[in-house]
């Protein structure tokens, strides 16, 4: 096992991941992006229209600018899977599911949440045969078929407005009697032909051959239940943090999300931590990719500090 040694790491390739990888390279740092995909959840939406500079942009094709542009500053990217940080007296060390390690004299911590699951029979069995978590990613496997979408936020009604448009027909089901999104998505999806809207009804099992076949859909008050003929279910019921390789060093609230301070500083000196995966209220594009660059000049100003370097007033862009 070879050890490979940065001045930072940052973990995660989403926006805070990846505008940090941009700060850090233009400090000078010499930085690795370790990271399962690039964009996270901001990939997988179909369009962006509220990131300033864009009128509307594809969530996915937004992401890979950002990518190229850390790239061009300097980061490096792994795509791995972390499974383990500690640390020494000196640097932190990080091990992946792969096998590789790394170490750095400080950590970004940005990876994001990850989709919760329903947990109802079907669900395990049928995940990637029908069962899907990305109406992005796994939308066009659909087309002209009939699917059914589980949840009531933003995500949920997003996933509706687009596979809508490719899908022959489209079930919108949620335990609740309204929606938690944004009225203007509320609006937009009501409208749509080709979407049923089932209320006040759970997913109580995922069945089929080798493909999804149906959904047994229960009543939440009466317990009564039907099945829907569906060809594939989208999941959108949100997201969890995985804090399971961090949570023994930083302190996480009873989200498992990192609480920071206003510098972006996590209860560990040395890591800090931006984005989704962090107790800062609201969660966009923006905002990540603002939290972002403040825990990348953060981790420049420690960086320089333990170095016993003096940091320049200024940014003039990398030398």
């Amino acid at each position: 096992m070879s050890e490979n040694i940065f001045d930072l790491i940052i973990i995660g390739g989403g926006p805070a991941g990846l505008t940090a990888g941009i700060y850090a390279s233009r400090r000078n740092l010499n930085n690795l992006i370790i990271t399962k995909d690039i964009g996270g959840q901001a990939s997988t939406t179909n369009f962006v229209e509220n990131y300033p500079g864009h009128e509307k942009v594809g969530g996915f094709e937004l992401m890979q600018k950002f990518q190229k542009q850390a790239e061009g500053f300097g980061s490096q990217f792994k795509y791995e899977e972390v499974a383990h940080v500690q640390k020494t007296a000196d640097k932190f060390i990080i091990d992946t599911v792969s096998g590789n390690q790394y170490s750095a004299l400080a950590l970004i911590l940005t990876f994001g949440k990850t989709p919760s699951n329903l947990n109802v029979p079907g669900e395990k069995e049928f995940a990637g045969r029908g069962v899907s978590y990305c109406a992005t990613c796994d939308g066009p496997l659909f087309r002209n078929k009939t699917v059914a979408i589980v949840g009531g936020g933003s995500a949920a009604l997003e996933s509706a407005d687009y596979l809508a448009q490719i899908c022959k027909k489209v079930f919108l089901i949620h335990r609740r009697n309204e929606f938690r999104g944004e009225e203007v998505l509320v609006n937009r999806v009501k409208g749509l032909k080709n979407v049923a809207i089932i209320l006040g009804k759970v997913i109580a099992k995922i069945s089929g051959e080798k493909f999804v076949k149906t959904v047994e859909i229960e009543d939440v008050d009466t317990k009564k239940k039907e099945e829907l003929a569906v060809d594939g279910i989208f999941i959108e019921i949100g997201h969890s943090v995985n804090a399971t390789p961090i949570k023994e060093i930083v302190k996480v609230n009873a989200n498992n999300e990192i609480i920071v301070d206003v510098d972006c500083q996590t209860s560990e000196t040395g890591i800090f931590a931006a984005g989704d995966v962090t107790n800062i209220k609201y969660k966009q594009i923006v905002i990540s990719a603002g939290e972002g660059a403040k825990a990348a000049l953060s981790a420049y100003k420690y960086i320089q500090r333990i170095k016993g370097n003096k940091e320049p007033i200024f940014d003039w862009g990398k030398k």
